[in-house]
């Protein structure tokens, strides 16, 4: 279920602001957690529970901004929409994509501010605080070898347990070329800033040129480092065989690509195809959904920088 409210502002023709976050959580399993994770608990200053910051927090945020505003009166330049979103983490239809297809009416804005971003403190000092304007496209693939098996006391050279383990291996030792755009470079000459010393002397090296694989080697093994400058696949499921005593004829496995915005999920696919080698059949999983990089508008950066400042000075903002 969706819930969208809009507080009306004065008619002066300026397109609306959306307000959006989903009320869903992914699934939590009671043993793992020391509280119980559907009971909302505050300790030491902290909360606990599932969905406090994915996503309920900027959920109840909104929720309790609007309903303060239209107490006090408060009529903004514009229409301000909040939209409480089901289904983002999984179900089976996305709550905000519903409403696109079917309400746009509700929620047809200028721009929508989204979860996304967050910050950093080191030893008890605010770093950064970060602006997300963009997101890796999701998309994963099935890796299928066959086999005509066969007894485990007559083994084959040819094993589909084998031929897939080997592809994987390929699969994770290949990397993907450093792709920079707009919001990614912004986020590299930030890091920079926080960062300092060598780690800072390579990034502004990659940004200079991408193809520095020296520099890309050393920044690499950092992962939050490595995920932002290239398109990254990796192995996240495996099954094979049906029997202890039988040789394989089934071994399938799953690898999850997060794409860059800019880069061509057939792309994907078909380097996929290349490193995993003749006998594995590699299929999509799903289509992908490309999301462009929001625009860095000056509209949206300006007042968060304006509150940053005012907040915490000196500390920069980062896309």
């Amino acid at each position: 279920m969706n819930l969208v409210a809009r507080l009306r502002g004065r008619n002066t023709g300026r397109p609306s602001i959306l307000l959006l976050a989903h009320l869903d959580v992914v699934e939590a399993l009671p043993s793992d957690w020391n509280i119980d994770p559907w009971t909302f608990n505050e300790r030491d200053g902290y909360y606990y529970g599932r969905g406090v910051t994915d996503d309920k927090d900027e959920a109840a945020i909104y929720t309790a901004n609007l309903i303060r505003l239209k107490q006090e009166g408060f009529v903004p330049d514009r229409d301000i929409i909040v939209a409480l979103t089901a289904d983002e983490e999984g179900g089976q239809f996305n709550g905000v994509q519903w409403l696109i297809d079917n309400r746009r009416d509700l929620i047809d804005a200028e721009y929508a501010l989204n979860e996304g971003g967050g910050g950093a403190i080191k030893d008890g000092v605010h770093q950064l605080n970060s602006v997300q304007a963009s997101e890796k496209v999701y998309q994963s693939f099935s890796l299928r070898v066959t086999n005509p098996g066969g007894h485990s006391s007559l083994p084959r050279m040819d094993n589909a347990i084998y031929e897939l383990a080997n592809a994987l291996v390929r699969v994770g030792e290949y990397n993907f070329p450093v792709m920079l755009n707009e919001v990614t470079e912004a986020y590299l000459r930030g890091t920079a800033e926080v960062e300092g010393g060598p780690t800072a002397a390579d990034i502004r090296t990659v940004l200079a040129d991408p193809e520095n694989s020296q520099a890309v080697e050393r920044l690499q093994v950092y992962p939050y480092l490595n995920a932002r400058m290239r398109t990254t696949c990796v192995a996240t499921r495996l099954s094979g065989g049906h029997a202890d005593n039988a040789l394989p004829q089934t071994a399938t496995a799953t690898v999850n690509c997060r794409i860059l915005p800019n880069h061509n999920p057939a792309d994907i696919l078909m380097v996929l195809r290349r490193i995993t080698g003749r006998g594995v059949d590699v299929t999509p999983s799903g289509i992908p959904n490309p999301s462009p990089p929001s625009p860095l508008s000056e509209a949206v950066l300006g007042p968060i920088e304006k509150i940053t400042e005012e907040l915490w000075p000196g500390v920069p903002v980062v896309p």
